[in-house]
């Protein structure tokens, strides 16, 4: 049996890019219309198993119907550069996939759609399957060739026939040029007949078969109007539907022969669905996938001791210290190694603790050590009294600063950076997940021991490394200091108030029951609101709102789904809001419940610095720097948050638009800077200068559009972009955007010139060196350059502002041990600190931290910072 199935791959990019959300992986590249578009070719190649396939391209915008007319799909918007973006990847996703693409000069996807379905019926194929958004295909359905298609979503669609032609709009296929000529089309800018809609064009059509016949009885034809515009218009109806009309004999130059499919090879697709980020189909391919066979490596001498001689604890010593699970705060050590250049040892961490050598060495600040993630040494030893110091290396933090994109999962993989093979990975040695089993003790001494004999071997290079790139005071002077402040603050913790958060979770209990209440009398009926294919019942059947999208399961009740019928009905806010709270409930206060420290009343939180490329930090277990505060309900969940001690405030200081004052820095723009020299506020300003208005006449509507450019160049933000962010036209957003640039010259010429850098150098840097590599800068693939040279604008910036508070972290906290000051710093949440502080200590701590963040970075703009305090977290706002 010979099949062929056809993809029209412009009008199904389009349908995918519009039908999700605007979706990006890891790497920020825009990759909804490459998913939707991935989960459409699968799914059918799945189900229909074809023998022959293609897509089909349009190869530009003009065309040979533009010489017939003109204006030929003028009225169309320019395509959003964020789906134009993924076009050369598609094509790539379909070349892994082993999937023959094409594309003609001077004609469009349908016409090479129609000539190879057409030459298909003619060779005796057994089926031709035709997968397309646009409905003027319907005209090439036969007995033997179907036209699918795709209805709200990606993966359904609707079958075409003769038959259903019939069926839906009695008409035979051919007819369906007819319809379109009479009744035009919009989205081709086609005329047709004006005052002709389909119900006029079905009417005509079932009484005279053609538009030529249609024309030819104009004087019997009912309607004194109708009649004036047939006669009017006529040449319209014959040119609307020469264009509509599907050319099946096109110079194609490739052949049937050619476009055999006969499979693809899992290798071919796997590199490409992992740089995209497609987990769910990754998994699916990797799933049949062998596992590597590992090869054992050679032993190292390791001796398991109680103790060390005080003579072999010396100056430049390796330390490295391994725990059960990654959260080190909560979980049991599993062991220590040193190696001083002669000998490894390894010894339990009861043993260190009760080791009065090894103890009083961690603790010696004239002893050198080099380790692997000092915070995890620090807090590790803290939790136990004991305070580590003269740590001078950290091969963790030296690798994470010469490649912020390599993924850290565990020592061996900052050991395979350098190409040292002679690690084992943690999952090697102890398994997985409800496989972890904890080995012999040789076994973990031997793994430790490597790993400690590893930071030695590898010091010398990852420091001329450094060196060379001018980072190596980035490690030793910000981010090893800096590491030891964090081990401080997570050790520290902070107090949560169970009570107001138990009272909290009442409270909100009662909200949702209210608003289940509500959910049920606008529905009309009762239903389990959590339950998606429930809530589709009701919304798409009962209430008969309109279909968006469905799902193999049902109907689909997504955010981005709800969010397009907000304004049909009430039940729809209430569903939103609903959901919302449901999270707030399970994942914050429900969460905070789970982690808070019984006996403490604390949690404690982890900072993570060596995941982002830019160098910001971010939280885990719990996370508590993505509190959602745009709903009160979120925002008062910092309210539980409260300081320590009796008579102590929380007291909270953050950066007042650092970002901007870095670029206004970087980009030497001296209206940007002169503004903030002046202190004037940025958004105000920047409405002033587009909408071409005094202070005075600045709406607070002004002021957010204002914000959300000022915040929006800083990102790369396109007309499109921008046009969502704020409900407006894209020529309205283009409008914003231009006038920003001539208000603010230099930062455009900033933005052209770090992308031709980058270019050339391959990475940026920030104000203090940090450096963020950048090769995709140079790829062929239109959407990968795209998004590096967005990462190119966008990484001196939030990277230089990430710099900036880490530097004033490690100020303040060597003024804070030398000082007085009854205070404790807790808490960092992006631009943000959050300290803890005895009341009387208050205004002095209120000065030394302003002060010390306005001079944390010396740049040519002052830095400002403003704070507040208060009994909780909450009410420092």
């Amino acid at each position: 049996m010979k099949k062929l199935v056809l993809f029209d791959g412009n009008s199904l990019a389009y349908r995918a890019f519009f039908a999700l959300p605007l979706l990006n992986n890891d790497k920020g590249v825009y990759t909804n219309a490459v998913y939707g578009f991935a989960m459409m070719l699968t799914n059918v190649m799945k189900k229909e198993q074809p023998t022959h396939v293609m897509v089909a391209f349009d190869a530009g915008k003009t065309t040979f119907r533009h010489a017939q007319y003109q204006d030929y799909k003028g009225g169309r918007s320019k395509t959003p550069s964020e789906l134009g973006e993924q076009f050369p990847f598609i094509k790539e996703l379909l070349e892994a996939y082993q999937v023959k693409h094409y594309q003609l000069p001077n004609y469009e996807a349908d016409d090479i759609i129609g000539t190879l379905a057409q030459q298909a019926e003619r060779d005796g194929f057994d089926e031709v399957l035709i997968i397309t958004g646009d409905r003027d295909l319907t005209q090439l359905a036969s007995d033997k060739i179907t036209v699918n298609i795709t209805k709200k979503g990606i993966t359904e669609v609707e079958a075409n026939t003769p038959a259903s032609l019939r069926e839906k709009y009695d008409l035979t296929p051919q007819q369906i040029i007819d319809l379109k000529g009479l009744m035009g089309d919009s989205s081709d800018n086609i005329p047709g007949v004006k005052g002709v809609g389909e119900k006029t064009a079905l009417k005509l059509l079932h009484q005279y078969d053609t538009v030529e016949n249609v024309l030819a009885h104009i004087d019997d034809v009912s309607g004194k109007k109708l009649k004036e515009n047939l006669t009017t218009y006529r040449e319209d109806a014959i040119m609307s539907k020469a264009l509509v009309t599907i050319k099946v004999d096109t110079p194609i130059e490739i052949t049937l022969d050619e476009i055999a499919y006969s499979g693809y090879e899992p290798n071919d697709v796997i590199p490409t669905l992992r740089e995209l980020g497609f987990k769910a189909l990754l998994e699916k391919e990797l799933g049949d996938q062998p596992e590597a066979k590992k090869e054992p490596l050679a032993t190292l001498v390791v001796e398991t001791v109680s103790d060390i001689p005080v003579e072999q604890l010396t100056t430049g010593m390796a330390v490295y210290a391994e725990t059960k699970t990654d959260n080190y705060l909560a979980s049991a050590c599993l062991g220590w190694s040193f190696y001083n250049g002669e000998t490894v040892y390894y010894m339990s961490h009861e043993a260190v603790l009760a080791s009065i050598a090894v103890t009083q060495f961690l603790t010696d600040a004239s002893l050198s050590k080099k380790v692997y993630d000092a915070k995890r040494v620090v807090a590790l030893l803290s939790r136990d009294g004991v305070a580590v110091k003269g740590i001078t290396f950290d091969l963790m933090l030296g690798s994470y600063l010469l490649d912020p994109s390599f993924a850290i999962t565990d020592f061996a993989s900052v050991a395979r950076l350098h190409s040292y093979e002679a690690i084992e990975s943690d999952e090697a040695i102890y398994g997985k997940g409800a496989k972890w089993a904890l080995p012999e003790t040789a076994i973990v001494a031997q793994h430790l021991g490597r790993k400690a004999y590893a930071i030695a071997a590898l010091e010398e290079a990852v420091r001329i490394a450094l060196t060379n790139n001018e980072q190596l005071d980035l490690l030793t002077e910000l981010e090893l200091p800096l590491s030891l402040v964090l081990a401080q603050m997570e050790v520290q913790g902070v107090v949560v108030d169970t009570q107001a958060l138990e009272k909290m979770k009442t409270d909100l209990q009662g909200r949702l029951d209210t608003l289940v209440a509500d959910i049920h009398a606008a529905a009309g009926e009762p239903f389990n609101v959590n339950s998606p294919k429930q809530l589709g019942v009701v919304l798409f059947e009962t209430l008969q709102l309109p279909v968006i999208k469905k799902t193999k399961t049902g109907y689909s009740t997504s955010v981005d789904v709800l969010e397009q019928l907000k304004d049909q009905h009430p039940i729809i806010e209430l569903v939103m809001t609903y959901r919302t709270l449901v999270k707030l409930q399970s994942t914050y206060i429900e969460g905070l419940l789970k982690v808070t420290d019984q006996q403490t009343q604390k949690v404690h939180t982890r900072f993570n610095q060596t995941l982002t490329q830019t160098g910001r930090l971010s939280s885990v277990d719990p996370n508590l720097q993505n509190i959602p505060v745009r709903l009160e309900e979120g925002r008062r969940i910092r309210s539980v948050f409260k300081a320590s001690q009796p008579g102590w405030k929380i007291y909270a200081a953050d950066y007042s638009q650092i970002e901007l004052r870095v670029l206004a820095h970087i980009a030497q723009d001296e209206n940007l800077i002169a503004a903030f020299k002046a202190d004037m506020d940025i958004h105000t300003k920047t409405a002033m200068d587009v909408f071409h208005v005094a202070a005075a006449d600045v709406t607070s509507n002004m002021r957010r559009q204002a914000k959300a450019v000022n915040f929006g160049i800083v990102y790369g933000i396109s007309d499109y972009g921008l046009s969502q962010n704020l409900g407006i036209t894209r020529a309205e957003a283009q409008t914003f955007i231009d006038r920003y640039f001539e208000s603010y010259p230099k930062v455009k010429s900033f933005m052209e010139d770090v992308v031709i850098e980058t270019r050339q150098r391959g990475y940026v840097e920030t104000i203090l060196h940090r450096r963020r590599y950048i090769p995709e800068i140079t790829s062929k693939n239109f959407n990968i350059r795209g998004f590096a040279e967005r990462t190119a604008m966008n990484t001196p910036i939030q990277g230089s502002a990430a710099d900036i508070i880490k530097e004033a972290m490690v100020l303040l906290a060597a003024e804070l041990a030398v000082s007085n000051l009854a205070a404790n710093l807790l808490l960092q949440v992006h631009d943000e600190l959050i300290f803890e502080v005895a009341e009387g200590d208050l205004a002095q701590l209120d000065t030394l931290v302003k002060t010390v963040m306005a001079n944390a970075v010396e740049l040519d703009v002052p830095l400002k910072a403003d704070s507040a305090f208060g009994e909780s977290w909450y009410d420092a706002k």
